[in-house]
């Protein structure tokens, strides 16, 4: 890569960086680019030096917005009473994909002590306040945090705090995936199907 010019191998590390893209991947679209014409590239730079312009965060729910609160939280068409606590904005377009028509919180990440985060580096005291002064309307809380330890040991935690205001708190379903081969399947994941059955 040394002999590469100094502008290509700097977006190639540049590219590098982002989560999900190696230098391989990094390399493939920096030449992409540069086969396309100047106004493909000179677009899509634009859009990235304006990404973060005009946005903010929601005062209510902490996912990304141009506006504050953020339309879901004034949406008058979703369901009030039941409050989804994610780990990141992006589990939010997610779920609204699949249907969901109650309201959002983006806590941030997950508990994970080995990388240094613990309940103070994320959003979780503003959930626990959140749910503390509209417990007289929500009436259920889904923690939908990613089924890894960390994801699990978010759950337990914010479910120990959210417990004593009465508010059922619920999980979201873990097991096989559509489509999947019982034989490919991990134990764990077979174990927590067979928990999770319900009747057809």
């Amino acid at each position: 890569m040394s002999k590469l010019p100094k502008p290509i191998r700097s977006a190639i590390e540049e590219l590098s960086r982002l989560p999900g893209i190696g230098p391989k991947s990094a390399a493939r679209i920096v030449f992409y680019l540069l086969s396309k014409s100047e106004n493909s590239s000179a677009g899509l730079g634009e859009a990235i030096l304006k990404l973060k312009q005009g946005l903010t965060i929601c005062s209510v729910c902490f996912n990304w917005t141009e506006s504050d609160p953020c339309e879901i939280c004034l949406a008058q068409d979703r369901d009030e009473e039941v409050i989804c606590i994610v780990e990141e904005p992006l589990d939010v377009i997610a779920l609204d994909r699949a249907g969901f028509k109650g309201k959002y919180h983006v806590i941030g990440g997950a508990i994970s002590p080995i990388s240094g985060i613990g309940p103070d580096d994320l959003r979780i005291a503003e959930v626990i306040k959140r749910v503390k002064e509209n417990s007289d309307k929500i009436k259920e809380v889904i923690l939908a945090t990613n089924p890894s330890l960390e994801g699990e040991a978010t759950a337990v935690y914010i479910d120990e705090r959210i417990k004593p205001f009465g508010i059922k708190v619920t999980r979201l379903a873990r097991g096989l995936p559509v489509g999947g081969d019982l034989e490919y399947a991990d134990d764990l994941t077979l174990s927590r199907s067979l928990e999770g059955r319900g009747e057809l």
